[in-house]
């Protein structure tokens, strides 16, 4: 007998009786035709018959090695791929561009600078117009009315605009202009990189330029201070790198914004998010929930922060703190705060944190940081521990679980001298939401994960995720499919949604 009370052995079974334990069952089953290993394409017997069948609408011996072949091919292709950087710009620009050169010098010595600062751009186009008539007299150079018209246009910019850059800042569907020195520029539209049809004259008329976008902001970009944030009129950001740290010349990196304010429904129009998860986060923007949002470079975190803010009442004073301001906050009441660099002698520099703990004597409702990169984390974490429910801020990180311990290590990197588990309680006792949203290989940005921070368990800070997004397959033409799918638990935040009347639909959006 064994233990279980059965005789050992397939004898000791009676008629219809389970096998004893440990005895397998033959995989295969049926007829002895099934039974029989089914031959392989060379016609030898395949081992285990057909005990894994194929899945519907696929090949059982040749998928694999066509799957590899493919992507052995296309590493092949791009192992001996031809690149070219080649940016210039085609006939018609180009002769512009070049008449240009010509006319400018001319131009210049016609016209009174100061009185030329005073007039609007289309007040300058209307005086220059009988100058450049007359000055290509002089250079005995005929032009029909369109190629005035575009020459009027590039000498507008070049006087009293960013010169090349103007066409692409003026274009909707750039998002991102990357000037990569005087003979390369690439653009981002939808998503993806491609090389701009721009050139600039040469190294010191790029360094002019960046300069003028700089100087706009009371910042300056030299060889004693190389690296410059600014912002155009419209919000955008730009950062600016001068030689000797660039080895190409002068690059400047533009990030643009919407000129039409994003709303969290637009960003589910645009698939970035569920219904459910859109009426999750407007819900926790209303009721002054804490939130972080996490994600990386380009990912989308300023435009969902700049979305959230419409949740905020009207009636709440918003003050926001960032290096270079580029939030477009959807509120009456909202005052922008911007750091300052230090001058030349190294002294009078204002940092993040020092406006952090300003802002609480200005008697603000909520505190939104554009994004915090040191010690300030501790400030905020304060601020929203102190009656200042509802603020908000973005870091980089490429997860949840990542924000936390990032968000620990900026408190660290500081001097303040408490233990790492009492700086793991402020965050658990201070964040409610994290928003996690990432920029997908085929260029849109999706609302990935919504997570909240339930509390501390031991040493160990405690989440639960609400929403993700779920990879599902890819299109021939490279977009990529997925599920924002809910875990369908009970959210932590339900006392605080109760508190604003929105209980019930809170957790109807997650369950």
């Amino acid at each position: 007998m064994s233990a279980f009370g059965r005789r050992n052995g397939i004898g000791g079974l009676g008629q219809g009786a389970r096998p004893a334990f440990g005895v397998a069952k033959p995989l295969t089953g049926g007829s002895a035709a099934e039974k029989a290993p089914s031959p392989a394409p060379g016609g030898a017997p395949v081992p285990g018959g057909n005990q894994f069948p194929p899945l519907p609408g696929e090949s059982p011996a040749a998928s694999p090695p066509n799957m590899r072949e493919d992507a052995m091919s296309r590493l092949a292709d791009r192992a001996n791929a031809v690149h070219t950087s080649d940016s210039g710009q085609g006939g018609f620009e180009a002769s512009i561009h070049k008449i240009k050169e010509q006319v400018l010098p001319r131009l210049l010595e016609r016209v009174d600078p100061e009185a030329a600062a005073t007039l609007t751009k289309d007040e300058l186009s209307e005086e220059f117009r009988p100058i450049i008539v007359e000055v290509l007299a002089e250079l005995k150079i005929t032009f029909n009315r369109r190629e005035q018209f575009a020459l009027e246009k590039v000498l507008i910019d070049e006087l009293l605009g960013f010169g090349p850059l103007e066409e692409l800042l003026n274009d909707p569907d750039v998002s991102d202009i990357m000037v990569n020195g005087p003979n390369q520029t690439y653009i981002e539209k939808k998503g993806k990189l491609q090389l701009a049809g721009i050139r600039f004259r040469d190294e010191q008329h790029l360094f002019q330029i960046a300069q003028r976008i700089v100087n706009q902001v009371g910042r300056r970009v030299d060889q004693t201070t190389p690296l410059a944030d600014a912002r155009l009129k419209d919000g955008s950001r730009v950062n600016v790198i001068v030689p000797p740290l660039s080895l190409r010349g002068t690059a400047i990196s533009i990030r643009k914004f919407s000129e039409k304010p994003i709303t969290i429904d637009m960003l589910k129009d645009f698939g970035s998010m569920s219904e459910k998860m859109a009426t999750c986060l407007k819900i926790a923007g209303a009721c002054r929930m804490n939130i972080v949002i996490s994600g990386g470079t380009g990912s989308g975190k300023t435009t969902m922060l700049n979305a959230l803010s419409k949740m905020i009442d009207p009636g709440e004073r918003v003050l926001t703190i960032e290096d270079a301001a580029e939030l477009r906050l959807q509120q009456p009441h909202w005052l922008p705060l911007e750091t300052r660099p230090p001058n030349l002698e190294g002294q009078g520099a204002i940092t993040i944190g020092d406006l952090v703990k300003n802002a609480l004597r200005m008697r603000p409702d909520r505190i939104i940081l554009g994004e915090i990169r040191g010690a300030e984390c501790f400030d905020l974490l304060a601020a929203m521990n102190t009656g200042h429910d509802g603020s908000m801020c973005t870091l980089h990180a490429n997860s949840p679980r990542e924000c936390l311990g990032r968000m620990e290590n900026m408190i660290l990197m500081g001097d303040i001298k408490i233990p790492k588990e009492a700086i793991s309680r402020q965050i658990a006792e201070s964040v409610d939401l994290i928003v996690q949203v990432k920029r997908l290989r085929d260029g849109s940005r999706r609302t990935t994960n919504i997570t909240e921070v339930i509390g501390m368990e031991g040493d160990v800070i405690v989440t639960q995720e609400l929403f993700k997004f779920e990879y599902m397959d890819e299109t021939d033409d490279g977009k990529i499919l997925g599920e924002f799918r809910a875990s369908g638990l009970r959210p932590y935040t339900l006392e605080k949604a109760r508190q604003f009347g929105f209980d019930q639909a809170y957790l109807e959006a997650c369950l």
